[in-house]
């Protein structure tokens, strides 16, 4: 017989109970039960307005990073069938070339699906306990998990990780939720979307228009303020002026009013225009497909947080979760939280991931190791690549001070766009670097192909303290396009085009 668990002896059945199957909760779930505790999941996936619905690992396995990059790719691959022509590739009828829907969507389904699969094996296998219901607080150290069957069942956990991440938020306009969809539909979404208007101009919204455009489809994108919000803004606006490039509408300081479907189905859009002058005119158009991509909000209404006395930020006023520094303790000493659930972190997923891990071996494996927050290279997968990690030039400048800082930038030209003519227009990159001594380098930011492969490398220099100097000696490969940061020379201060003239001297 086995010897009882610290938790059982404690009359507790679990020592942690994860709330959320998702990256961040999955991970620290695993790595608890390695570190020889007990431990449960729950997991409950409520179907989106669509009826949308998917099985266990959470956003980024089922409606976000994966999806989203497969059919990036996608898009991706129906340029590179363009450009082979200059290279020699003889294609039959270049024009008569077209994508199907719905071979990429049950493809990238099927995929996801076996990752499903995967997942509940790997935890069965780890002897973590999978529970597919709902959950809830009854108190503190009681979770009641809500079955598909309306039954419940009480889990008494020791400790309990918050991890329910979050789902999209639709505008408060008439039709929003009736005839719109989010990202939580587009990936499995059974008809072509056709013309389709995206709103919203975060990295989800530029994301999904990026890759749609590239699989044929006419696209705008509604931009109520700024493009990329939290991003460095020089960046964001190559980036939108890239897309626009690629043949993309945006409709700038314009919000929707409401949606309406007419008798052939399609979606009227009314909208509103407010100029610079604070004018507003109203406009309409007609869509196939409306996606809304205005933010995402946290799953915590259902948790009956209360009953365990856990608060919300701001004084109760957030969706979110205010952690603790140190070992992500919420204001309840035992009950912990993980993910995009908690208030102004970064909502990535390989960051739920490290964060779960140390929660769990801070628990049960005596660790005294703390999450790192700063620093965390991302990249938007739009159809020119934007990659970065560390401070934004503005938020460099508010740190440091305007003569503070040095920035470091370049186009750049990279090979494989010579032979098809494609444009290097918006090829760009920068280091934003303190001015004095060795010149640390604060934040680094790449726009082109494989912006996330270059971005990687680097995030590992820059949390190593890379400075100017030290990129300046180091020898880079060529050609490639990562090794355009070891050729950085101009500064924006010098006022020198930072054009190059050739490749190769």
């Amino acid at each position: 017989m086995a010897a009882a668990t610290a938790a059982e002896q404690e009359n507790y059945e679990y020592d942690l109970v994860v709330i959320g199957g998702g990256s961040g909760g999955l991970a620290c779930a695993k790595q608890a039960v390695q570190l020889g505790a007990k431990v449960a999941v729950l997991d409950f996936v409520k179907p989106s307005p669509r009826g949308t619905k998917w099985g266990l690992g959470g956003t980024c396995v089922n409606v976000g990073c994966i999806p989203k990059k497969l059919m990036h790719q996608a898009s991706l691959l129906g340029e590179a069938i363009h450009d082979s022509q200059p290279y020699g590739w003889q294609l039959p009828d270049p024009a008569a070339i077209r994508h199907d829907w719905a071979t990429l969507t049950e493809s990238v389904q099927n995929h996801i699906k076996s990752v499903n699969w995967v997942t509940r094996v790997d935890l069965r296998d780890q002897k973590v306990e999978y529970v597919n219901g709902l959950g809830y607080f009854k108190d503190d150290h009681t979770v009641v998990a809500v079955m598909k069957n309306q039954t419940e069942r009480e889990l008494r956990a020791k400790h309990v990780v918050i991890a329910v991440g979050g789902r999209p938020r639709y505008p408060d306009i008439p039709g929003a939720a009736e005839y719109g969809i989010t990202s939580d539909d587009i990936f499995s979404l059974p008809q072509a979307p056709g013309r389709t208007l995206l709103v919203g101009a975060g990295y989800i919204g530029l994301e999904c228009a990026g890759f749609l455009k590239g699989l044929g489809y006419d696209v705008s994108v509604m931009v109520r303020s700024i493009l990329l919000r939290g991003f460095d803004q020089q960046m964001a606006t190559m980036v939108g002026d890239s897309m626009v490039e690629k043949g993309i509408r945006f409709h700038h300081r314009s919000r929707p009013l409401a949606v309406e479907k007419q008798p052939d189905g399609r979606l009227l859009v009314r909208y509103e225009t407010v100029d610079e002058a604070g004018t507003a005119t109203n406009g309409e158009d007609v869509f196939d497909t409306v996606l809304f991509a205005i933010g995402r909000q946290a799953e915590t209404s259902t948790l009956k947080l209360a009953n365990a006395g856990v608060v919300t930020a701001e004084g109760g006023k957030s969706d979110k979760l205010e952690v603790d520094e140190t070992d992500h303790r919420t204001n309840v000493p035992h009950i912990y939280a993980v993910g995009d659930v908690l208030y102004r972190k970064p909502e990535l997923t390989p960051v739920a991931i490290h964060a779960g891990r140390i929660i769990a071996r801070r628990l049960f494996g005596g660790s005294e190791e703390r999450m790192d927050y700063a620093d965390v290279a991302t990249t938007v997968f739009t159809p020119l690549e934007y990659g970065c990690v560390g401070l934004s030039e503005e938020a460099a400048e508010a740190a440091h001070g305007k003569d503070g800082i040095e920035v470091y930038h370049a186009y750049y030209k990279p090979t494989e766009f010579f032979v098809p003519q494609r444009s290097v227009r918006y090829c760009y990159l920068k280091a934003v670097a303190l001015r004095e001594g060795n010149q640390r380098v604060l934040g680094l930011h790449f726009l082109g192909p494989a912006a996330g492969e270059v971005i990687q490398g680097f995030a590992a220099a820059l949390k190593c303290g890379l400075t100017m100097q030290v990129l300046r000696n180091t020898v880079g490969i060529h050609p490639t396009v990562a090794e355009e940061f070891t050729r950085l020379a101009i500064t924006k201060s010098s006022g020198l085009d930072p054009t190059p003239a050739t490749c190769c001297s």
